[in-house]
């Protein structure tokens, strides 16, 4: 249907909202401009038109504006929108059925490195079936020709061995076997970054649930989730791999499964709410893995499991060495709590849980209004101007609530605050630690915390605050 043009510019046109409606089950006209989602938009600033705006043009059948505009490609994923439209428009979803709908249409890329990551990433994940970052950032590099940007982070984690030089392929088992033990243990899932980028993480963690009497097992077999590139390039793809996951970890006989990575378990879970919405999806998605998958699995983050199956006064029964006048905020970054349909957040722009965990550890916990705040993972290696930009408030509101250090929870968070640091231009760098790491210090396994991966080395500070000597 059109009619006349719009201040003599685009004709209106109700096709692509019908679009909309038909493959992502939003209905635009519900907007009514309220624009809560560009004030709270922690990406707007970098945008050509608002997201009211393109919300506003889809309504309108401007399909130039919608179509041709960098918000899409730029929006940061971080849910904000989503979370907060009063009239639960899944906003983010919109944005991203538009980069997809152009590339249909022939339309150029208003970002286009944001098209080579996905395209690069999602060719990583069919190749070794989980991701191999040196070799995306090499990609990355040689199509978009910048190849000397970030060369300096690159080299730092190298150093730090952060960056496997090879890949490391799986394949998934033919037919899962129950995994002995199972039932009383809760599975890990560590995601791809917690085997390169994010190791003490991982190593933290690891030595932090076996001190806490947790049991954690790792399946053989998991593939990658498909984040952060699936949702945006191919939806198929971003239900099939967490489903493929979930599936392998119900069929070992777990009943649980844990996710440290904020990324990996918002995907399975964003995967879970969409199968119990949509019987045709998960009847497709079951044939393709012939598997009907009965979804008995529970999905939490690492926070979640402790706080559930030890508590926060048995951590503080094991604490050896008390982190009293240790000063932290703590950093959930978006994707632990929002959307809140997906995640079952009860509140999720002010969590609490961590700082429950911390202030059992004897730290201060300091209040402060950025712990959901988006620090720009989703573009970390193809927009580091705006991870600068963002990740640089957060540190400078750390330090100006007096903040020792930010306790945070989510790989890509990790990197961007800490890694990048160094390119900030501040005055003092502000440690940044997984929590799982402050634990191990204060229950007495400083070697199990891996403070040497940290770029910002918190090593000194924990020294001055006379926790323990690291350099005898």
């Amino acid at each position: 249907m059109t009619d006349q043009n719009v201040s003599g510019q685009t004709p209106i046109n109700s096709d692509l909202a019908q679009r909309v409606m038909n493959e992502v089950g939003q209905n635009v006209y519900l907007c009514y401009q309220c624009v809560k989602c560009t004030s709270g938009c922690p990406v707007a600033e970098f945008f050509d038109w608002q997201p009211h705006q393109v919300m506003r043009a889809l309504q309108l059948g401007q399909e130039d504006i919608a179509l041709r505009s960098q918000t899409p490609w730029l929006c940061a994923c971080c849910q904000t929108c989503t979370t907060r439209c009063p009239q639960a428009l899944d906003i983010t979803a919109i944005m991203e059925f538009l980069t997809r709908e152009a590339l249909k249409r022939g339309i150029k890329p208003q970002a286009p490195e944001v098209n080579i990551f996905n395209q690069a990433f999602m060719r990583e994940i069919r190749l070794w079936r989980r991701a191999y970052e040196l070799g995306l950032m090499a990609e990355l590099k040689l199509r978009t020709g910048n190849i000397t940007g970030d060369l300096d982070l690159g080299l730092k984690m190298i150093r730090k061995r952060k960056l496997p030089f090879l890949p490391r392929p799986t394949r998934a088992p033919r037919k899962p076997k129950p995994v002995p033990g199972a039932t009383n243990a809760v599975a890990y899932y560590p995601g791809c970054s917690l085997h390169s980028t994010a190791a003490e993480f991982d190593v933290s963690a690891r030595a932090v649930a076996e001190a806490l009497g947790m049991t954690l097992i790792e399946p053989e077999g998991w593939a990658c989730c498909g984040s952060s590139a699936a949702h945006r390039a191919d939806p198929e793809a971003a239900l099939r791999l967490p489903l493929e996951n979930l599936s392998l970890i119900e069929q070992s006989g777990f009943k649980e499964v844990t996710m440290p990575c904020a990324a990996c378990f918002n995907r399975h879970k964003a995967a879970q709410h969409e199968i119990r919405h949509d019987s045709h999806h998960k009847a497709a998605i079951d044939e393709a893995m012939g598997y009907a998958y009965r979804d008995t699995v529970q999905v939490s983050t690492l926070i979640e499991a402790i706080s559930k199956h030890v508590g926060p006064q048995e951590v503080a029964a094991r604490v050896k060495r008390p982190l009293a006048g240790l000063r932290a905020v703590c950093y959930y970054g978006c994707l632990l709590t929002r959307p809140p349909q997906v995640t079952e957040a009860q509140h999720p722009e002010n969590p609490t849980d961590m700082d429950t965990l911390m202030a059992a550890l004897g730290i201060e916990v300091l209040d402060w209004s950025y712990k959901t705040s988006c620090c720009g993972a989703a573009h970390s290696l193809t927009r580091p101007d705006i991870v600068l930009k963002l990740s640089g408030d957060l540190i400078k509101h750390a330090q100006e609530v007096g903040a020792d250090v930010i306790a945070v929870a989510c790989p890509l968070c990790h990197t961007n605050l800490d890694a990048r640091q160094f390119q900030m231009k501040l005055e003092e760098p502000l440690p940044v630690l997984y929590f799982t790491q402050l634990m191990a210090v204060a229950m007495g396994l400083p070697e199990k915390a891996a403070l040497h991966k940290n770029l910002v080395d918190p090593r000194p500070l924990l020294k001055k605050k006379g926790f323990f000597d690291l350099y005898q």
